[in-house]
């Protein structure tokens, strides 16, 4: 069987090295191209993966065109991401774009549209996903462990996106210095900010573990950080039919949580009818608490299989089975995540509660 051809487009997010390395490291994939119109943002890859000249591309269309993939992994700033799909729909190959979905719902829609249109897969990779101890919670709801899910509280983020690099490397301070005041993600029009960098992950895994419901309204704050035109700190919290639920992002937490979890922790609770679920990013356990078992007790983590195991994995086994996308990957379930989101963002410019938007 002939192996997937993958092309990587746009360096814009640093996640792009993390992709490469699964797809360099997945025995049905080929990377043939790698595009970006600034040549200085590949230079890592190229000396991480061996990427020859021809293989090197500044100008998308001849990337395309001379590569002929049959995948493309997008990296581009969120603002971008619309333009960036329909590219790639242009092209006729299935896409997938890293997280967030998108810097608006307008934008959401556009890249739905253009999938549609083109009758091709569209991904959304939100890393949380791969992450055993999330999907062990999922699970164990799937199960009914808890009963049905009713409240979802979430806290993610890190101590900032300049604080380290693809496959979590650190950066300095002076890299820090280098690439604040050119970084898209310091950029309100870019889509930057970490309430669209990071409230995604709690309201997408969250519409997951919802089992796709949706809110009534958002009622949400953020910071205002002096000298900068985005936020660092957002709290959101979402009001559903069964009560409310809470999703809180920062930039500036005291460690980052794959090194050392700060305080409060990094991850997700999530309250059912017949009992509680706490699952904290990157841990080996999550805890449970039933009627039958009040008190918490780990479970080990085990994920949902082998696909599950990365973004790479998972979308090309989809495409080997011509099988639909599932989770939180599939651009349903994004939509929603985008769909709270938005509303936050506007509830926090307007300082009052705001209906969910785009229904």
């Amino acid at each position: 069987m002939a192996r997937v051809r993958i092309a990587a487009i746009s360096f814009e997010h640093f996640h792009m090295g993390d992709l490469l390395r699964m797809a360099a490291e997945h025995p049905d994939a080929e990377v043939v191209g790698i595009c970006d119109p600034q040549p200085e943002r590949m230079q890592e890859a190229i000396a991480n993966f061996g990427f020859t000249d021809d293989q090197v591309f500044t100008d998308y269309r001849q990337c395309f065109e001379t590569t002929k993939p049959d995948v493309v992994m997008m990296c581009p700033a969120a603002a971008d991401h619309g333009l960036w799909t329909e590219r790639a729909m242009e092209y006729g190959v299935d896409a997938m774009v890293e997280k967030p979905m998108a810097a608006s719902l307008a934008e959401a829609d556009q890249m739905i549209a253009a999938a549609e249109k083109a009758g091709r897969r569209l991904m959304i990779n939100w890393p949380l996903a791969w992450s055993l101890p999330h999907q062990t919670a999922y699970r164990l709801i799937g199960q009914g462990r808890i009963g049905q899910v009713i409240e979802v509280h979430y806290y993610g983020g890190n101590r900032g996106p300049l604080y380290h690099g693809a496959d979590k490397r650190e950066t300095t301070p002076e890299e820090i210095a280098r690439e604040k005041p050119t970084s898209w993600f310091y950029k309100k029009a870019s889509g930057g900010g970490s309430a669209l960098d990071y409230m995604g992950y709690g309201t997408t895994l969250g519409t997951w573990y919802f089992g796709g419901q949706k809110p009534i309204e958002v009622t949400a704050t953020v910071d205002e950080p002096e000298g900068l035109e985005v936020d660092e700190h957002c709290i959101a919290v979402a009001r559903y039919a069964s009560g409310l639920s809470k999703f809180e992002t920062r930039w500036g937490t005291f460690t980052d949580p794959w090194t050392h979890q700060p305080q409060p922790q990094c991850g997700f609770v999530i309250v059912g009818t017949e009992g509680t679920i706490a699952c904290y990013d990157y841990t080996s356990s999550i805890t449970v608490q039933t009627r039958e078992q009040p008190e918490v007790t780990p479970v080990p983590c085990e994920g949902l299989g082998e696909v599950w195991q990365d973004p790479i994995r998972y979308f090309l086994d989809c495409r080997r089975r011509d099988a639909a996308l599932e989770g939180p990957s599939c651009p349903k379930i994004s939509r929603i995540g985008q769909q709270i989101v938005d509303t936050a963002m506007q509830s926090a410019q307007q300082k009052r509660t705001v209906r969910l938007l785009g229904e």
